[in-house]
């Protein structure tokens, strides 16, 4: 008798260990899991995308509602930061860091449609910025932007070799276009270089660069 108790004991205690050790794993497991609840808003791990990244077109997202797969949709920002979601219609989100842009779809899903939505947006893939070096520079061309950094006119000019024996660094033209309509700025890089205490003129994404050509 004394022996089938001190087993009974023996399992229960293994049983008892058992239970704590699947409780830790399952805690670890939700601490780092690849999204976190706030709020009834998902936010994605660290890590993947930076904070302070704003979505661009040709950014392709991921979009989801927890329990709701038929409002789980695939899209691509266009040209005027927009995406078609089930529901909601057009909605912009160029321009937002991914935590605005998963703030938004929540808020616009929970005035209308559901209550307190759990929203989930994942990046895909992120959109390969460039720009585009012409004119008197060594290696004209189409330049990609270095990743979550920011670059500016000397800076995108060096990418290109620099500018050769017969180019007018005062004579740069920049070509931009902006909400649809093309603008074009004219540019003194030999000015930025020299005038330590004005940042240089900082590009973006679609930009088209022109070294002019001295004249002698």
């Amino acid at each position: 008798m004394r022996f089938c108790c001190v087993s009974s004991v023996v399992r229960k205690t293994g049983r008892f260990f058992l239970a704590v050790v699947l409780w830790l794993l399952i805690a670890v497991n939700l601490q780092s899991a690849e999204l976190v609840q706030t709020n009834g808003v998902f936010k994605p791990a660290a890590g993947e995308v930076p904070s302070s990244r704003r979505l661009q077109p040709n950014d392709m997202l991921q979009v989801s509602v927890y329990q709701q797969l038929d409002l789980t949709a695939n899209v691509t920002i266009d040209d005027r930061g927009m995406v078609m979601l089930p529901l909601l219609g057009s909605v912009k989100l160029g321009g937002l860091t991914l935590e605005q842009a998963t703030t938004l779809v929540h808020d616009l899903y929970d005035k209308d449609y559901l209550v307190d939505p759990m929203v989930t947006i994942q990046v895909g893939q992120m959109a390969v910025l460039r720009f585009t070096l012409l004119g008197q520079v060594q290696h004209p061309g189409t330049y990609d932007f270095p990743p979550n950094e920011k670059l500016n006119l000397l800076a995108g000019i060096a990418k290109g070799g620099g500018y050769t024996r017969l180019a007018a660094p005062s004579k740069v033209t920049l070509q931009r276009t902006v909400n649809g309509e093309l603008k074009v700025f004219t540019l003194d890089a030999e000015a930025m270089a020299s005038d330590r205490k004005n940042p240089p003129f900082q590009l973006q994404p679609g930009d088209m660069i022109t070294v002019g050509e001295r004249i002698f």
